[in-house]
């Protein structure tokens, strides 16, 4: 049997990077073809979100050559301000390290874990170092290093750290070697950058594949996304171990001082009412309140009212970009986006969007191909487990003119895009693949695909109103010559033979051609049709809705 003391000799302390050398799955490193995905997906978002912080326009080159079977060489070089040299090998070779953890701003990192974990995958599967090059300046040297993880202490090995010359002005490029699958498809590289593309239509990317084929997509658009500002915990979104951890660190002498420069949207006011709510001087000093009294103070917050967060923490895409960012890349021939209102969850901001391609060279005989995003990132893996998915699937497409089985994705030649962009995305594991079923997520989800299907629905009813109309004027075309024969013969001599009939009941058809031809070619045209058919389908849904409460 073994003592107490005989144990103790075997436990130590784990690094975060060994835990995640087991245990690489949690981040999105199972399996070959989601390896290679997910390195060239962590390496883009760092380049983007440079850039936008930089106020660049992003220009990002990718490149993947294959060395030999299951073994590839990756390379994602950007425009951005670059990264000063001691950092270098602490945002690539050190788990956990980052600045935008502890930052409530939408950014599309949140945890630094990303691309040092890619570092780390190919370093456990070729055994190669990882090489970085960056620039900040045209009058300063590019820096060079080639680096190991150590993950018994979570640090940087360098291998070499040398200063060379590079074309670049400024920028990053990162190349690893890895074991790797290229497959193509909805879940490949190339539905990541497609993808990629039309969220973010101010970018262009050049990237070559495996097979030496390039593909250049260039930006719709030369505006740069609002940077988003920084902003201060939310007294709603708190829960009561964050806020006794706030009350230790704070430096502010006085409970109402903590309440009014430690959240946002609490003036001296609003301080003082909750202050009440939890009966506990406003004098106190913070660091002096025990458990019972945080207790009592996070009560006295949820029975105050607060306005909303700020909204200027987020950067949403916008309905006019949304909408060229879907025309630039899917060949369609109706096209639709909603941005919602901006909402909260757990005390951080939030702003659902959605866009709807219809038709054109979208394949028709099957689900509807489903674009889901976060922080201008695309959600490829676990779309079953979404909640995305489940606010689509609860949402009645027939109203809106699609086939639909009971609690499905619907029908049809459609593509629907789903961003969420937020201070803090919730995510339902490490690998940020699905969002989590939050009811107000899953709320404004919901209310923004009906504002879309609408559209949907009353460019379709139209277009079936002028298919049904044009096939009524064709058999009426056919029988012309007969009415005309007819009514000639009811009229008598009255001064018109058959051709002069024929012509003038061709000119009253005619007459009605020009508004149908509109109608057809500019679903916007007549107003009227448009306004009945939105409250025709907006009383479906409230009966949708409340057959759904009951």
């Amino acid at each position: 049997m073994a003592t107490a003391e005989e144990l103790a000799k075997s436990q130590r302390e784990i690094s975060v990077a060994e835990f995640f050398e087991k245990n690489r799955h949690l981040l999105g490193f199972d399996n070959k073809r989601k390896a290679l995905l997910t390195t060239i997906k962590e390496a883009v978002d760092n380049s983007l979100d440079a850039c936008e912080e930089g106020r660049i326009l992003p220009e990002i080159i990718i490149e993947i050559v294959e060395m030999s079977e299951d073994r590839f060489k990756v390379t994602i070089e950007d425009n951005g301000p670059g990264i000063i040299k001691k950092q270098i090998p602490k945002i690539f070779g050190k788990l956990l390290y980052g600045s935008k953890f502890h930052k409530l701003s939408q950014t599309r990192g949140q945890q630094g874990i990303g691309i040092s974990a890619a570092v780390l995958y190919a370093q456990l599967t070729t055994g190669r170092p990882a090489a970085i090059t960056s620039r900040t300046s045209p009058s300063k040297p590019a820096h060079y290093y080639e680096l190991h993880i150590d993950t018994q202490t979570n640090e940087a090995q360098v291998v070499k750290d040398d200063e060379k010359k590079w074309a670049k002005d400024r920028g990053t490029k990162i190349e690893v070697y890895l074991e790797g699958s290229y497959q193509r498809g909805m879940q490949s590289v190339d539905e990541y950058i497609k993808e990629t593309a039309i969220i973010n239509p101010h970018t262009t990317i050049i990237y070559t594949n495996p097979k030496a084929e390039q593909f250049i997509y260039s930006r719709a658009t030369d505006k740069l996304p609002t940077l988003p500002k920084e902003i201060k915990p939310h007294p709603h979104g708190v829960e009561l171990g964050m806020l006794i951890r706030m009350l230790n660190n704070t430096e502010t002498k006085s409970l109402q001082k903590f309440l009014t420069e430690d959240f946002s949207r609490v003036g001296p006011g609003t301080a003082k009412e909750i202050c009440e709510h939890a009966a506990i001087p406003p004098k106190t000093s913070p660091g002096n309140l025990n458990r019972e009294q945080a207790e009592k103070l996070k009560k006295g917050i949820d029975a105050t009212k607060i306005m909303a967060p700020p909204t200027d923490s987020i950067s949403p895409i916008g309905e006019a970009l949304i909408e060229k960012g879907l025309k630039k890349e899917i060949n369609a021939e109706f096209y639709s986006a909603t941005s919602r209102p901006p909402s909260v969850y757990r005390g951080n901001p939030f702003v659902i969007e959605v866009g709807i391609a219809y038709g054109g060279d979208i394949p028709a005989d099957q689900s509807v191909t489903l674009m889901r995003f976060a922080n201008r990132v695309p959600l490829l893996f676990q779309q079953g487990a979404c909640g995305t998915t489940e606010a689509i699937s609860k949402t009645n497409w027939r109203q809106y003119g699609l086939s639909q089985s009971s609690s499905s994705l619907p029908q049809g030649p459609v593509v629907i895009l789903v961003h969420m962009a937020s201070v803090w995305v919730p995510f339902t594991s490490e690998a940020k693949e699905a969002l989590a079923h939050y009811p107000e997520i899953l709320k404004e989800i919901k209310l923004a695909l009906q504002e879309s299907g609408r559209k949907l629905g009353i460019y379709l009813r139209k277009k079936n109103k002028v298919s049904t109309e044009l096939k009524k004027r064709s058999y009426i075309e056919i029988y012309i010559p007969h009415i005309a024969a007819a009514l000639k013969e009811l009229l008598g001599d009255k001064g018109f033979d058959d051709k002069q009939v024929e012509r003038m009941l061709r000119e009253i058809l005619e007459s009605n051609r020009g508004k149908l031809e509109d109608m057809k070619f500019d679903p916007t045209k007549n107003k009227e049709f448009d306004e009945s058919m939105a409250l025709e389908i907006k009383k479906k849904e409230e009966e949708d809705d409340s057959k759904e409460e009951s």
